[in-house]
């Protein structure tokens, strides 16, 4: 989903002159719109919020007053004063509503409360297995969440929306997973309906690694436009950004990294039919296999991380490997995307440099010079948060665009 700030904040750059006045008042006509200057936290006053937009101040004062009606804009203390009554700031009021961000896994859900701003109010994780179905999963989802909402002091009245992040394919559109291998009775289930049956508000529903990337770039790395976030996990997969917007494709399968042909994979048979798949031989599971081939104990992406751990040069080895199998795919699409930052996450990203050594080396030497000149690969700084930040900046970007906006102080009017 594009964020709502983007274009809108443009049009104040020159602000003052008359040109840029004008043109910035045809645009911000309506509250909603207002609205997305105020967005940034930065307190203003009605005088500069007229300068900047070029709308009269009677009309800047009647927006103000239906945004603080809301509680989406609230008082930030006086500005200084020339002579007179000192005048009063205005800053967006991230504690007005509340979100409820979902992140459901293959064996877990994490479950939390977080405010406008994205901050975590309160959180739960649970051991549930997707395989249970939608019904079984979604109304734990929704049960959790109604006890979170009151431990954080928050009720029904306070939900701006749900959003919620898959580990499948899934129809942004519709909120509806389609084909997922290791969701079972989840394909076409209309996710979005059933949640509203007991949270009558937005519901939003997306791949689990495109609210990861949507998450890990808003906390962390917010200059970069283009942007790339790599899961490596049980599956493996990218949310991608570019030009600062989230990618999703023309039926929500962008990104899916993990059934790209790898080179040495020929033989390696991947679930989902095909030979060579990156998925069948640097998953975590995948891992495991090789190394259980080679006498150790591996069952999972955890078992891989334990041996890591211990310091056994075979995981080591085989973890590198699987870096540079990863690395093989991202080099195409560094040099067809040309992003400036990578990061790795996921389950087995929590192995660090080990993975990361066998990305680099491989990235660096197989991409165009020009494009990897300012390139950054990193791990992820959110890890196992990246995606409940992803589900609620989801629903934030929706429930505070203009337009959003503009209609909720309509019907509350």
């Amino acid at each position: 989903m594009s964020s709502p700030t983007g274009t809108e904040t443009g049009h104040t750059e020159g602000a003052g002159t008359e040109p840029a006045g004008h043109e910035a008042a045809g645009i911000l006509s309506r509250a909603g719109d207002l609205f997305q200057l105020l967005r940034d936290g930065k307190a203003r006053t009605r005088a500069e919020l007229a300068l900047t937009t070029g709308l009269a101040r009677s009309t800047v004062a009647s927006r103000i007053d239906a945004l603080m009606l809301s509680g989406l804009v609230g008082p930030a203390g006086e500005a200084s004063s020339s002579g007179g009554r000192p005048p009063s700031r205005f800053a967006f009021n991230p504690a007005a509503r509340s979100v409820l961000a979902v992140d459901v896994g293959a064996t877990h859900v994490i479950i939390a409360v977080t405010d406008l701003g994205g901050n975590v109010l309160a959180e739960c994780r649970l051991a549930q297995d997707v395989a249970d179905g939608p019904e079984a999963v979604l109304d734990r989802v929704v049960e959790e969440g109604l006890k979170l909402l009151g431990q954080a002091g928050r009720g029904k009245p306070d939900l701006a929306g749900v959003g919620i992040g898959l580990p499948g394919p899934v129809e942004h559109a519709t909120g509806m997973p389609v084909k997922p291998p290791i969701m079972p009775g989840w394909d076409g289930f209309d996710v979005v309906r059933h949640v509203q049956r007991s949270l009558p508000v937005p519901v939003l529903v997306d791949n689990d690694v495109n609210i990861m990337a949507l998450g890990e770039r808003t906390a962390h790395w917010p200059e970069d436009e283009n942007f790339l976030f790599i899961k490596v996990a049980t599956g493996i997969g990218a949310g991608i950004i570019s030009s600062g917007q989230l990618q999703r494709g023309a039926n929500g399968t962008a990104g899916d990294l993990g059934h790209v042909r790898v080179p040495r994979g020929d033989d390696v048979l991947c679930r989902c039919g095909n030979y060579g798949c990156l998925e069948a031989l640097a998953s975590g599971p995948a891992v495991a296999r090789a190394l259980t081939l080679q006498g150790l104990k591996a069952d999972n992406g955890g078992d891989v991380l334990r041996l890591v751990a211990a310091g056994k040069l075979q995981a080591i080895q085989a973890l590198r490997q699987a870096g540079r199998d990863l690395g093989d795919v991202l080099a195409t699409v560094v040099n067809l995307l040309n992003p400036s930052t990578i990061v790795i996450g996921g389950s087995l990203g929590q192995a660090g440099e080990h993975l990361m050594a066998g990305v680099r080396e491989v990235v660096y030497r197989r991409s165009l010079p020009l494009a990897t000149t300012h390139l950054r690969i990193g791990l992820s700084i959110a890890g196992d948060q990246a995606a409940i930040l992803g589900a609620s900046q989801m629903v934030t970007q929706h429930v505070l665009s203009p337009a959003v906006i503009e209609a909720t102080l309509q019907a509350t009017g």
